[in-house]
């Protein structure tokens, strides 16, 4: 056995070996755990860094709902490359989506939130909205008899 490479391999893989005998050998774990986010506070906001190594800004899309805030990345490779000397044998390449939710509270809104992204990281800065005090009505319930 060689020296393992960056990606946890054998330098001596065999390319052409049973890629269906050991089916989750070369899984990317880490890359299917879903995405890491840093949250950070300051007095007037929160700051969320989510990691989206491989994914372009097209590939990505938020979402506020209800409350939630929902990331969302879908990545896939479909080019048609051809090598003219000759077919390939055996092609690597990502192809798959993850999906988060935070919950940001129901007083946040659209206008709250700034997203930006750059270099595999997505930064959102979510505004901290006072909540408002809901005013409690008596609600008399009818007895009968």
């Amino acid at each position: 056995m060689l020296l393992p490479s960056i990606f946890n391999d054998n330098f001596t893989d065999d390319f052409f070996g049973d890629m269906f005998s050991y089916p989750l050998r070369d899984f990317d774990f880490q890359r299917f755990s879903g995405m890491h986010a840093d949250v950070q506070e300051f007095d007037d906001k929160y700051e969320m860094n989510i990691e989206l190594p491989g994914y372009d800004k097209s590939d990505v899309t938020a979402e506020l709902k209800n409350g939630y805030l929902t990331i969302a990345a879908k990545h896939s490779d479909n080019k048609d490359e051809k090598d003219e000397k000759g077919k390939y044998i055996r092609r690597e390449r990502y192809q798959g989506e993850c999906r988060r939710s935070f919950f940001v509270g129901d007083e946040v809104e659209q206008k709250d939130i700034q997203a930006r992204f750059n270099n595999g990281i997505l930064t959102l800065d979510i505004a901290k909205v006072k909540e408002t005090p809901k005013v409690e009505e008596k609600q008399l319930i009818a007895i009968e008899g």
